[in-house]
């Protein structure tokens, strides 16, 4: 039998595009640390951000806390999720612990009959980050982490959307679908067949079946991953660009993408910049810079947009639990 038909998109850089970082602000939490929680006292990986209410929602893959920003006074909660290994909600290398993080890198919001229900995807780069977190916008306090390694290893079987290596890094939900966004940042992989590399991909899953799915998985058929599709985003300052994050707009889905010389899925690299794109009949992209025209050089891991404005909110990962994540406005300017 043969495989089903794959499209590739060239996506292209658009001289005739700007986005600009015009304001950068570290985020802390307003109610500082707390040692009982193993929370710091800044937010340390943002990893994507979504509308949630009237607030900013941000994940993170190496602390086990929903944040939710107030975009008017900058005001930070911290949502505690479940602990992990030894009690601990922080993962990195200085600890040892880095394995055990959830890994969300994904997130997106969908609109129900009974309210809003957030959503956040581990990265299924390893077995211990196939889990999903479902946050209710009438109680936050009341989440769901749920386990779907089954839904993960269909995800990573089809390989014209994982690749070599399975890391979803965006997420949205548009028309009664989620279309998650795989980043082609993995190593490639050599079986006895072929060679696999690394893609940037597309695919949707229902999300009548994947609620249905979620909330029963053992009764429950797997929803299908449908409309693959396989994105070339070129380069960027010598690297290649990989997907990091997405979000819709009435402009249509934008994406954010970062150039990195990661080695594979799990291991951080040299960032030398990060783009800002749009989907759609004409897919393009632009590098971020600052306002003096220089190149901004930090890893965009989450975009949202600014209601009314030509405006966007970004967060940008510093790859360092040392220093806080920062929420960024960007201006765009062009066609987009």
């Amino acid at each position: 039998m043969s495989k089903p038909f794959v499209p590739l998109i060239r996506i292209l850089r658009d001289s005739d595009l700007r986005a600009t970082v015009v304001r950068s602000l570290p985020l802390f939490y307003r109610e500082g640390a707390n040692p009982e929680l193993d929370r710091p006292l800044h937010v340390r990986a943002g990893s994507s951000l979504s509308w949630f209410g009237d607030r900013l929602a941000l994940v993170q893959d190496d602390a086990n806390f929903l944040v939710l920003i107030d975009p008017q006074s900058f005001a930070v909660e911290a949502i505690p999720l479940s602990p992990g290994e030894g009690g601990l909600r922080q993962f990195d290398d200085q600890r040892g612990n880095k394995r055990f993080k959830l890994d969300l890198e994904a997130c997106t919001t969908v609109p129900t009959p009974d309210g809003e229900i957030f959503l956040a995807f581990g990265s299924g780069s390893t077995a211990r980050r196939e889990q999903i977190l479902m946050v209710p916008g009438s109680d936050p306090d009341r989440f769901t982490l749920q386990p779907a390694g089954a839904l993960y290893a269909h995800l990573r079987d089809c390989t014209a959307f994982s690749g070599s290596e399975l890391n979803l890094e965006g997420a949205v939900f548009q028309a009664d679908y989620i279309r998650l966004f795989n980043r082609g940042n993995g190593a490639p992989q050599n079986t006895l067949q072929d060679t696999r590399l690394p893609v940037n991909a597309t695919g949707d899953l229902e999300w009548d079946a994947l609620a249905s799915y979620l909330e029963t998985p053992e009764h429950c058929q797997l929803p299908a991953l449908q409309n693959i599709c396989q994105y070339d985003l070129g380069q960027l300052d010598g690297l290649a660009l990989t997907f990091t994050d997405a979000t819709v707009t009435p402009r249509g889905i934008l994406f954010s993408a970062t150039a990195e010389d990661s080695p594979d899925a799990t291991r951080d690299g040299v960032v030398s910049g990060s783009a800002i794109g749009i989907l759609g009949d004409r897919p393009r992209w632009v590098e971020l810079r600052t306002p003096d025209g220089a190149l901004f050089l930090g890893k965009v891991e989450g975009l949202c947009p600014m209601p009314d404005t030509h405006r966007l909110w970004v967060v940008v990962d510093a790859d360092d639990p040392t220093w806080p994540c920062e929420l960024c406005q960007v201006e765009l300017e062009g066609d987009w």
